[in-house]
């Protein structure tokens, strides 16, 4: 993509396509919790990784970096929440090591990729 052409849609936001894959993993994997877990850590971790893509989608959506900056920061506090949890179900037997590598691998992409953002919407404020 041309660095110069104008981001239209949260979409095409680098962060939101990678957290959204993020998303996608953490539904296809809780899927197969136990079902005591649909109201404890299924619900959670799917609750926190939707919070990460839609904190992102919003905060593209308002006019001022201050307010961008708010919502990413809010995104990155569900990510944080989300990597914890990751810990957790890996830890009760609830994510085999390979889901476990994958969807931590794919939060620390997505971390950096949200520093990058805050630290760019900071130069503008």
């Amino acid at each position: 993509m041309d660095n110069n052409k104008k981001i239209k849609s949260f979409t095409e936001l680098t962060v939101w396509q990678e957290a959204h894959k993020l998303v996608l993993l953490i539904y296809k994997t809780t899927d197969s919790y136990p079902k005591t877990e649909v109201f404890g850590l299924t619900s959670q971790m799917r609750r926190a990784a939707v919070s990460i893509t839609s904190n992102i989608a919003e905060g593209f959506s308002h006019s001022t970096y201050t307010d961008k900056i708010h919502f990413y920061i809010i995104s990155k506090g569900s990510l944080t929440e989300l990597q914890d949890q990751l810990l957790i179900a890996r830890d009760l037997k609830y994510l085999n090591n390979k889901d476990f590598q994958a969807a931590a691998d794919l939060s620390i992409t997505v971390h950096k990729l949200l520093n990058g953002l805050i630290r760019q919407s900071k130069t503008k404020v």
